[in-house]
């Protein structure tokens, strides 16, 4: 199979989709790999690298048209939904629940669309976004304490404090992946964290590997307004795999914060989890409502792409090498976990949560393609 991998041309990204150690493998799998010039730079994979395993340079025209394979790591932006073709599968973060238009385009197009972060285990495990929720997660404690700094707009406080003054207050809303990264970055640099999750059960795990470092509260309504009220960072930590993220804190609760508290919203990519944010860059991460910080960065692992990935193309490889080595029909209808990344394939929204959020019929996979290995 031809294998594409493009350049990231959304605003300060700058992770690829494959390392030149992944794209040797799939070298060896007999497969043609071709590498967008320039594509790894920002990743420090220069152009020899990928050559010297036997990948092909060429321009994004020539990428995009040759390849039945497209790997990307976000979803594409709107000057490339013109290359989006019929009989291409791309592969990519897309969060189609928070972009209608992608949607539409991809379902225009004839696309196959596969989403990493639907790609899930019969154990409910989301093994293509866990690394990058990883990464943002622990990011996420650094940017708030970042931005509390004053010369930065935020409080003037130190989050771990010192001898003899007490610590910031971190409230981290879900306790995932995202979450759970989150307050070992915030319990490090010293500071005092709460953790407010749905699950007993999850909160029972948190215990047992936090050793009852943190404060774990089961959420509500309530609970979250009184968190969110006594933090100095509030971190939003809340996944509904494939959908729009639930508005936790409102607009009235963010304007009684503390002023110079920072919100460092990690949901944004599936539409935010705080009723006054809007997705930010790396280039200007920050806007202030009501007097408080908000950190909307809508990519946040592309600020260490090495580290992002490296460990983006551990866990995409060998569900890339299923797609290569037998197809899409065949891969989708072998692996479970693989059928459920699908959410657009031959114009039609396969994906339930996507076709809720804007309106749409979700047509179940099995309708499309077999569902039984062959």
């Amino acid at each position: 199979m031809r294998i594409g991998v493009v350049k990231e041309i959304k605003p300060d990204e700058y992770r690829v989709a494959l390392t030149p150690a992944g794209a040797r493998e799939l070298a060896q799998h007999g497969h043609e790999v071709y590498v967008e010039a320039g594509a790894g730079e920002g990743s420090a994979f220069p152009d020899a690298e990928y050559e010297a395993v036997g990948a092909r340079l060429a321009g994004a025209d020539d990428v995009w048209e040759a390849v039945d394979l497209l790997l990307k790591v976000k979803e594409p932006i709107a000057e490339e939904y013109p290359r989006l073709r019929e009989g291409q599968v791309l592969f990519t973060y897309l969060h189609l629940a928070a972009d209608e238009p992608l949607t539409r385009a991809l379902m225009e197009s004839g696309t196959t669309a596969i989403a990493y972060e639907t790609v899930e285990t019969a154990d409910h495990q989301l093994p293509l976004l866990a690394p990058m929720s990883e990464v943002a997660g622990r990011l996420a404690a650094q940017a708030g304490a970042h931005f509390l700094e004053k010369p930065l707009g935020g409080r003037g406080l130190l989050l771990g404090g010192v001898a003899g003054v007490l610590p910031g207050k971190v409230a981290i809303l879900g306790g995932g992946m995202v979450g759970y990264n989150s307050a070992v970055i915030a319990l490090g640099l010293g500071a005092q964290v709460r953790i407010l999750d749905k699950s007993v059960n999850r909160l029972r795990q948190l215990e047992q590997v936090l050793s009852g470092r943190v404060e774990l509260v089961m959420s509500s309504a309530l609970e979250v307004e009184r968190a969110v009220l006594d933090a100095d960072v509030v971190i939003g930590a809340v996944l509904i795999p494939g959908a729009k993220a639930p508005k936790l804190v409102s607009a009235a609760m963010v304007k009684e914060m503390k002023r110079g508290a920072v919100l460092c919203d990690v949901s944004i990519d599936q539409g935010g989890c705080f009723e006054t944010s809007h997705p930010t860059t790396h280039s200007d991460p920050v806007y202030v409502v009501d007097n408080v910080q908000h950190y909307c960065v809508s990519n946040m692992p592309g600020a260490v792409p090495i580290t992002s990935t490296v460990a983006l193309t551990n866990v995409t490889l060998p569900y890339i090498e299923s797609i290569a080595d037998v197809g899409v029909r065949e891969a989708v209808a072998s692996h479970p976990s693989l059928a459920l990344g699908v959410n657009v394939i031959d114009g039609k929204v396969t994906y339930e949560a996507v076709a809720e959020a804007h309106g749409l019929e979700a047509t179940p996979l099995s309708e499309v393609l077999p569902l039984e290995p062959v």
